[in-house]
């Protein structure tokens, strides 16, 4: 694993308590696939072994380490998380597909070079202008609140902590999970396009993504858990297209599409540029559907649909697609985990920004 990073989550399990009656079966299949998720993460990655066969808590999160806390801006900027979670809404109420899109901002952020907002600087060869960052949006919102909090309390809030807040605001208004957000983060000073490359585009092969998330310090859960926020939003059909018509120059489509479904992104995708949504059957509810599609052959990227092909993120798939809370209450925890990615020389050397997007002038 890099040392570029510093990993500052620190995980502690707990029962997540449900009603007998009405779930027992379910659970029961849950905590089974949970063995077999256990037992085949020990096999290949021997930091799996940590995993304890209970449902995660978000409330038993404790604090996660020196570099954030979750009592940062307490006497700093007592109203941060009110002031962004009010435009937040402002936002995503005139236009209900920003909260995707606010969603996805943080991870193209944090998978990079750590959290620390470089995705947000806007200059010639950031990362914000690398073909990986084209179909991004919602910078303005970002800009909007930044200049709020500067009204209330002038560079003391960071680029990055307002990205981590608005991310899980912004699932919360798309009817997902509420989590705690620790914050602490210092906006870093460096941002290239070719770094930003790295990012995943959804072609990949599951061993890939494995590694990818293994040198971020996130495992196979994170992996199939994160990789739910798929079921809102929208992809672009250029990510797709080679599913629909050249499928590994076989000049045919994927054969493990479905054949409704081929014929439905078909007439849907007629141009790179047009867009479709990523879950084709409720692409507005934040629910478990992504992961019932996948039994059906509907998983949208080639990185979706291996996901239930996968010896190792099957169990995983098929257990989160139970019940709803099951994936809710995990999606916190992982995105409390890729949020605490930290690069040392961000931390050391970064700032806080006046601006999100340019470094500040001295």
């Amino acid at each position: 694993m890099s040392n570029k990073y510093i990993y500052t989550h620190k995980l502690t399990l707990s029962t997540f308590n449900l009603n007998h009656n009405s779930y027992t079966m379910k659970i029961s299949s849950f905590i089974v696939t949970i063995i077999i998720i256990s037992f085949s993460m020990s096999v290949f990655a021997d930091d799996y072994s940590s995993i304890a066969l209970k449902i995660p808590s978000l409330e038993d999160l404790s604090a996660i380490g020196d570099d954030l806390s979750y009592s940062f801006y307490h006497e700093r900027c007592h109203d941060v998380e009110g002031i962004i979670y009010r435009k937040v809404k402002e936002w995503v109420y005139k236009d209900p597909t920003l909260a995707p899109s606010l969603l996805r901002l943080q991870y193209h952020d944090c998978v990079v070079r750590g959290c620390d907002a470089s995705i947000l600087l806007d200059h010639e060869g950031s990362e914000k202008t690398a073909n990986a960052s084209k179909s991004l949006r919602g910078f303005e919102v970002i800009d909007d609140i930044k200049a709020e909090i500067e009204k209330h309390c002038p560079r003391t809030v960071s680029c990055a902590d307002i990205l981590t807040a608005v991310a899980r605001d912004a699932t919360v208004l798309a009817g997902g999970p509420y989590w705690t957000v620790p914050y602490g983060r210092k906006d870093g000073l460096v941002s290239l396009a070719k770094e930003a490359e790295i990012v995943p585009k959804g072609s990949e092969s599951v061993t890939n993504l494995i590694e990818f998330f293994q040198s971020k310090g996130l495992n196979v859960l994170d992996l199939v858990v994160l990789s739910g926020a798929h079921t809102i939003g929208r992809a672009t059909c250029e990510s797709v297209q080679h599913r629909l018509y050249d499928y590994k120059g076989t000049n045919k489509p994927d054969p493990s599409l479905d054949p409704k479904y081929l014929n439905y992104l078909r007439r849907k995708c007629r141009w790179a540029s047009e867009t479709v949504h990523l879950d084709g059957e409720t692409p507005d509810t934040f629910d478990t559907q992504y992961y019932n599609n996948l039994k059906k052959n509907m998983g949208l990227l080639s990185t979706d649909q291996l996901l239930y092909t996968d010896s190792r993120t099957k169990p995983i798939a098929t257990g989160l697609s139970f019940e709803s809370s099951l994936f809710k209450n995990q999606f916190g925890v992982s995105m409390v985990k890729l949020a605490s990615i930290l690069d040392y020389t961000s931390q050391d050397d970064g700032e806080i920004r006046v601006d999100c997007k340019y470094v500040n002038q001295y």
